[in-house]
């Protein structure tokens, strides 16, 4: 990983070494697609519904150059929330990148009016 900073929070929720660990090694592999992140923000929570239920969510904002990009996963599982939330970053991240190389290697035509004026000789 290079010097760029993952930031963790709780909401509502106590953050262990554990979870703080799984968020760390996951999120290394966002760090291999782009050199240029800048942070990486992730929020983690739990969203109470009912005595019985609740929600257990993860959300990444990575902040680059141009806009950021931002992922919210919801699930029962906050190590399967973490996952998806990764697998999100990282689809954005290669589509990105993607994207960049494809308008770089593409060239502009330049449409020409179909009369030229006739210059004299």
């Amino acid at each position: 990983m290079n010097n760029s900073e993952i930031i963790i929070s709780g909401n509502h929720l106590e953050l262990t070494d554990a979870l703080k660990n799984a968020v760390y090694t996951k999120c290394e592999r966002l760090f291999t697609h782009e050199d240029r992140i800048q942070r990486l923000r992730v929020e983690l929570g739990c969203d109470i519904i009912s005595t019985s239920e609740r929600e257990l969510w993860a959300k990444g904002q990575i902040e680059i150059n141009g806009k950021p990009m931002i992922v919210r996963e919801v699930s029962d599982d906050l190590y399967k929330s973490i996952d998806l939330m990764v697998e999100k970053l990282d689809r954005k991240l290669r589509r990105r990148s993607r994207l960049i190389r494809v308008k770089r290697k593409t060239t502009k035509q330049i449409d020409l009016p179909a009369t030229l004026p006739k210059v004299p000789a």
